[in-house]
């Protein structure tokens, strides 16, 4: 078995024309929605970035116990697993944060990686003295403000600097590394490429051929970085926005184009697998939010995109499944294609059996981010609930002490405790270190929620989440359907207090 996994980042579903008609013409993704089963309720786990990579790796939540962190020692990553299989993996990315303190143990799993410089903040031109007044002239207050600090926008918008032609981009860069790989490996079998592009994630920097200038009136310094929240945006800056958005989806859907072309010159579809996917969505204006983390989790951030490739069942190309699925069901399903044992605490399912028939896998999922509202879905219902007991101690559970660029402080580790093992621990003891409001990395004081109403929608009848739904019974069946998956995944007791589900679980 062969298998190339190309996950994006931040792609929209909505946006992809094999989900709705009236999205953004994506013709590479119509192409690979025949040649492979698409999944229409596939929703993300564990948010943002590094945790959905966590889910991904280990085939099981993980923002229950703990916010952005490494791989943990405890871990069963699925690349490690192939190698002990002598399946050989490789990782193409551009994805910088794997290579923050937040990052650390994922790219080490595989046989060999590629770091494809200059997405986002990724710290890599060394300049010294950047001119800051003429960057702020330059750029809209949303992009860089001239600030200088280790969160701040500047490493971007150096970066930006230097990409001028397409074949400086990152994405570009990323494909065309795969592409490399792909020859080299022609003849050989039992090997997977993970091909990670960080498009269409903020900043929506993409070649000029790819924006529809008649479809923004803006004419204002550089705007290509959204706000996370609710914004006070002119029109112009909102149609600019979208439509840097929708131009670099245009980029990703023609390079995905470029690769399923490779796939048809060199038959490729006879024994290669090909799994596409992204993290999560964000929101647009919708709502009246714009970005994620911080507003609720509708659909919009939540439900996202999957395609899935058998070479050995491809009678069911072209076909759809209605089965609600997760991101944490890549990582057995990975597993799965190479006939590797599962470790037992993965709580993802295989999706093999699926691309031959439409079953249930499971009755609900539970996704969010750490400190944030827990969620779950049905396929039918979305319910989202808020904490109830805000004196309750939140606890990052953890041996791998590491917020996303920094390390634990000590006013969190002075006050840190061994706790027994959970059930996914390998019968490890891991630290319990409090969850502090005045420490400096603190994701929950940083990004504060906008929004603490728990709510309930119904899918059918309300598919955008426009409307509240009051209805006691179904309320209390998600809230029951919640306290199963918590349990499944050995929540902590305060994860339920928190949430005003009881104390005794």
């Amino acid at each position: 078995m062969k298998l190339v996994f190309v996950l994006f980042d931040s792609l929209n579903r909505h946006a992809l024309s094999p989900y709705n008609s009236s999205a953004i013409p994506t013709p590479a993704f119509e192409r690979l929605a025949k040649k492979s089963v698409t999944f229409n309720n596939h929703y993300v786990g564990s948010m943002p970035c590094m945790p959905a990579r966590r889910d991904i790796m280990t085939g099981r939540l993980n923002f229950l116990h703990r916010a952005w962190g490494p791989l943990e020692p405890f871990d069963n990553a699925f690349p490690e697993i192939l190698r002990r299989k002598n399946v050989y993996t490789h990782l193409i990315t551009d994805h910088y944060h794997y290579f923050e303190d937040g990052g650390t143990g994922f790219h080490g799993r595989y046989n060999s990686w590629e770091f494809i410089r200059g997405q986002e903040k990724d710290k890599w031109r060394g300049i010294v003295s950047p001119d800051i007044e003429r960057l702020k002239k330059e750029y809209h207050p949303l992009v860089f403000d001239g600030r200088t600090d280790m969160n701040a926008n500047l490493p971007y918008v150096l970066s930006r600097e230097v990409i001028k032609q397409e074949e400086d981009f990152p994405l570009v860069k990323c494909f065309n590394s795969a592409f490399d790989f792909l020859k080299a490996n022609a003849s050989a079998d039992n090997w997977m490429l993970q091909l990670e592009c960080f498009d269409p994630h903020e900043p929506f920097f993409s070649p000029e051929k790819y924006k529809d200038r008649a479809a923004s009136d803006y004419e204002g310094p550089v705007l290509d970085w959204l706000p996370y929240g609710r914004a006070d945006l002119s029109g112009p800056e909102s149609r600019e926005l979208r439509e840097n958005y929708t131009a670099l989806v245009k980029m990703c859907d023609d390079y995905l184009g470029r690769l399923l072309d490779y796939f048809d010159e060199n038959n490729l579809w006879e024994d290669t697998a090909l799994i596409v996917s992204t993290d999560h969505g964000l929101l647009l204006g919708e709502h009246e939010y714009w970005g994620k983390n911080r507003p609720p989790f509708y659909d919009e951030v939540s439900h996202i995109p999957l395609f899935v490739h058998d070479p050995r069942a491809q009678q069911y190309a072209g076909q759809r499944r209605e089965a609600l699925t997760q991101t944490t069901d890549i990582m057995p399903t990975i597993l799965d294609l190479f006939d590797a044992d599962i470790p037992t605490e993965v709580q993802g399912h295989s999706l093999i059996p699926l691309l031959h028939k439409d079953i249930a896998l499971r009755d609900a999922c539970i996704y969010g981010q750490f400190g944030g509202a827990i969620n779950v879905t049905d396929g039918r219902y979305t319910y989202f609930r808020y904490q109830t007991d805000s004196s309750v101690t939140l606890y990052n559970y953890t041996l791998m002490p590491m917020h996303m660029r920094t390390f634990f402080e000590p006013i969190e580790l002075r006050e840190a405790t061994l706790r027994e093992p959970f059930n996914f621990t390998m019968e490890l003891p891991v630290l319990k270190v409090p969850v502090l409001v005045q420490a400096k990395a603190n994701m929950l004081s940083r990004y504060p929620l906008l929004e603490a109403d728990t709510v309930l929608y119904d899918l059918a009848d309300d598919p955008e989440q426009k409307k509240a739904l009051h209805d006691a019974d179904t309320e209390t069946r998600m809230a029951a359907l919640m306290v199963a998956e918590m349990q499944a995944h050995d929540a902590p007791p305060e994860a339920f207090r928190r949430m005003g589900l009881g104390e005794n679980h």
